[in-house]
């Protein structure tokens, strides 16, 4: 009898610590537990200590609030231009209603990704291949707008969806490939033209400021060289006239300047000025003038003058003769002289006129 109450009084301390422990539940944080009373939906059990009825509220598995993310396997999508793509997206959302969540569809996750393949197949539908790939922005947002529009009353908020990769075909891909390598070869030829003309306009440039310096340089050289000359040439001429030279000493010094006409590459002809010529009388009328005469020259301008004195007496003599014979011809003789006289003039004969009248007069 004993045994039995014993018996008895700890089957009964099991059960209700049994039941004790179904009454009470612990939520965690972030969690949320739908509960059902008689098989109806009753409360939603908060985070912390909660209490229920043991075998009349049934607590239905908890519900995750944080902010979840969802991997989707890559699915093909066609575009406009009839080309299959391959995209995998990755959605980011949150349960707001728990309720919702759990009674108004009955598996928010397969149903959001449904959802999203349907969404993306639209909205990609109506792009091209190029388009597809450089408008990624454009499609997280429509896809965004339209899941969050749908899942509203099943409690969740889609915060983000983001495509992972869109693959193309290999087709596509190698002849994406070409052109992109196309493009580079075309961008680095650019380049290459660009930085040749570039160092080309500069180059230019720097030899346009060279020149233009070296022609400044030369032209102050010049000047400075034509403004030296100039202030040499009027030492010169200054001197000169302060010491008032000769004429004579001015034309010996255009004889010194004479052999550098005849220097140079070009010396086959050369022009003399009209002053040598003046200089050259001065210097012959300085060389006769200033130099006394040697007794040579004294001795043969005496012998000159004796000759010419000889060649005058002679001269006066024969005239003199000539003219006695002149009285004591005749006429007729006279004139037969002049003609032998002319005929050996013709013959180059060297006679004397008398001596000719005489072979002419005689018979």
């Amino acid at each position: 009898m004993g045994d039995s109450v014993l018996i008895g009084g700890i089957i009964v301390a099991l059960v209700v610590v049994f039941t004790v422990l179904r009454a009470v539940r612990i939520v965690p944080q972030a969690r949320a537990g739908n509960v059902e009373r008689l098989g109806r939906y009753y409360r939603t059990l908060g985070p912390g200590l909660n209490f229920v009825i043991p075998f009349i509220d049934r607590v239905h598995r908890l519900i995750d609030l944080r902010e979840q993310v969802v991997s989707f396997q890559p699915q093909p999508v066609i575009t406009e231009d009839n080309l299959v793509v391959d995209i995998d997206t990755v959605l980011y959302f949150q349960v707001t209603d728990p309720r919702a969540a759990e009674y108004e569809i009955a598996n928010f996750i397969q149903g959001v990704e449904q959802l999203t393949v349907t969404t993306l197949r639209n909205v990609v539908g109506g792009m091209d291949l190029e388009q597809t790939l450089t408008s990624r922005d454009t499609i997280n947002s429509q896809l965004r707008g339209v899941l969050d529009e749908a899942t509203g009353k099943w409690g969740i908020r889609v915060n983000r969806v983001e495509i992972k990769a869109i693959d193309p075909p290999r087709t596509i891909k190698e002849a994406m490939e070409k052109q992109m390598r196309a493009e580079r070869d075309k961008r680095a030829a650019i380049l290459t033209a660009e930085g040749q003309r570039q160092s080309q306009i500069l180059t230019a440039e720097g030899e346009k400021q060279s020149a233009i310096l070296r022609a400044e340089g030369e032209r102050t050289a010049q000047i400075l060289k034509a403004e030296g000359q100039s202030q040499a040439i009027d030492e010169v001429f200054q001197a000169v006239h302060r010491n008032d030279p000769d004429p004579k000493l001015l034309a010996y010094q255009y004889l010194q300047v004479l052999p550098q006409l005849a220097q140079g590459e070009g010396n086959t002809f050369w022009v003399i000025p009209s002053e040598v010529t003046s200089a050259l009388q001065g210097v012959s009328k300085a060389f006769t003038e200033s130099l006394p005469p040697s007794p040579a020259t004294r001795e043969r301008e005496r012998s000159e003058a004796g000759s010419a004195a000889v060649a005058a007496a002679e001269q006066a003599a024969a005239e003199a003769r000539a003219a006695a014979e002149d009285s004591e011809l005749g006429p007729r003789q006279i004139e037969a002289r002049d003609r032998a006289a002319d005929l050996a003039d013709l013959t180059g004969a060297d006679q004397d006129p008398a001596t000719a009248t005489r072979s002419t007069n005689r018979p």
